[in-house]
């Protein structure tokens, strides 16, 4: 292997012209110093007209605050907090996209990428680095982009899966700033409770999905008891790594990868960064192949578990905004659903609170003016909260009005009793 030439984090972002658009590797793994340097060149005035694209970052995002516009526009393919209140207020923008089809804009050339900004491993003897924790979009970024920078990191772990030559880099950076982690979520009593509904649903030897976060992991406490689960996700995080480390979760049923553990990114603590470092077991893929539909219901009994915002009484599920006001994103659920729903034995599951925080329930008659339909009716099958499970699985839009209202908290049922006897007129007869 050559001997590795590395540039200042300055130099390197210096060759970027005013007008590019930019990839950013994401979540735990965001190049925070070449992001930094671009600021640098910014507040100089040697710059102008960047637009950025990426999964949901984690840390500081200065390339969608107000001071930099004009210089800076965001537009990710997924809202993460960092970014939520510049993109409402219209400073940073939000592209909708199924997560699995973000590598597409990329490599389609719908988005001419001047430059890919990714986080890398170090290099293994044969000049091979990992992306780590956030493989996600980039390989296309680094394949499609005229500008390709890394960041060598040794906090990156060196994890299997789609691998990256350094001949395919024009400038390295180093940097040893530690991956940004996400402490376990202590899950509430109504999410153990959903967790128990969800956990009803899954059986011996099936393959899951699910992200992170209080209600992943309250489901995923209720799956000690099981056996030779499989994972195929497009990302996991502690509370499916203590099921790994039971020995629950082995992919022994899987049809393809078999005994693998199949991701994209990543987000947790250092226990799970350090679990996937040279980890033969563990393959971190492109998110093309991770959210294929049609790789996912290759394998059988394929559990995809996703969350929601609200649910209307037909099935529409609204995932990534409030309204107007984007929350998140359309990420991966549909494509997990779809490939669940063919997948044989499969069931997509929707699992949520059936009360926001503040009180308001998350089933309703219509969905509110704005929110985006992530998972349309005809796609909704199982949908969980604290008071049960139901499927909506070839069911009349009255049918699916009755189920929903059967599960909504039960000071909620009697309005929307009554919003249904409002929407479906004299032959609707209440719930039972």
């Amino acid at each position: 292997m050559k001997p590795i030439k590395y540039v200042s984090a300055d130099e390197a972002v210096s060759h970027i012209p005013s007008g590019s658009h930019i990839h950013l590797s994401s979540v735990a793994s965001v190049p925070h110093c070449l992001i930094s340097a671009l600021c640098r060149r910014a507040d100089a005035g040697d710059v102008r007209d960047l637009h950025f694209h990426h999964f949901h970052t984690e840390g500081p995002a200065p390339y969608s605050e107000p001071r930099y516009e004009g210089i800076f526009f965001d537009q990710g393919f997924f809202v993460g907090p960092n970014v939520r209140a510049n993109v409402n207020a219209g400073f940073a923008d939000y592209l909708p996209v199924h997560l699995g089809e973000s590598q597409k804009l990329y490599r389609t050339r719908q988005i001419l990428l001047g430059a890919a900004l990714v986080q890398v491993s170090l290099p293994d003897e044969q000049g091979r680095v990992s992306l780590g924790t956030s493989v996600d979009c980039s390989v296309a970024a680094v394949e499609s982009a005229d500008l390709v920078i890394g960041v060598v990191n040794p906090n990156v772990p060196f994890a299997y899966g789609d691998l990256l030559n350094l001949d395919q880099f024009d400038y390295l950076v180093q940097d040893d700033t530690p991956l940004v982690t996400a402490a376990f979520a202590e899950p509430t009593p109504t999410e153990v409770l959903i967790g128990k509904n969800c956990a009803a649903l899954v059986e011996d030897g099936d393959c899951i999905q699910m992200g992170i976060g209080a209600l992943p992991n309250a489901l995923a406490a209720q799956l000690t008891g099981h056996k030779n689960l499989g994972l195929h996700t497009e990302m996991f995080a502690d509370g499916l790594l203590r099921l790994i480390k039971k020995g629950v979760i082995n992919g022994s049923n899987k049809a393809i990868d078999k005994g693998k553990i199949v991701a994209s990114f990543l987000l947790g603590s250092n226990d799970v960064y350090s679990f996937i470092d040279h980890n033969p077991d563990v393959l971190m893929r492109d998110i093309k192949y991770v959210n294929d539909p049609y790789v996912i219901r290759q394998n059988p009994h394929m559990k995809a578990i996703n969350s929601a915002t609200e649910v209307d009484f037909t099935g529409q599920i609204s995932a990534d905004s409030i309204g107007t006001r984007i929350f998140s994103g359309t990420g991966g659920q549909l494509e997990f659903v779809r490939g669940a729903s063919m997948s044989e034995g499969g069931k997509s599951i929707t699992a949520f609170a059936s009360r926001t925080n503040k009180g308001k329930s998350k089933i309703v008659p219509l969905l509110n003016p704005g929110a985006g339909v992530v998972t349309p009716r005809a796609d909704a099958h199982w949908v969980v909260t604290e008071y049960g499970a139901v499927d909506l699985y070839g069911k009349s839009l009255q049918e699916r009005a009755r189920l929903m209202i059967s599960i909504a908290h039960p000071d909620d049922r009697e309005a929307l009793d009554r919003a249904a006897f409002e929407r479906f007129g004299p032959h609707w007869n209440g719930v039972k």
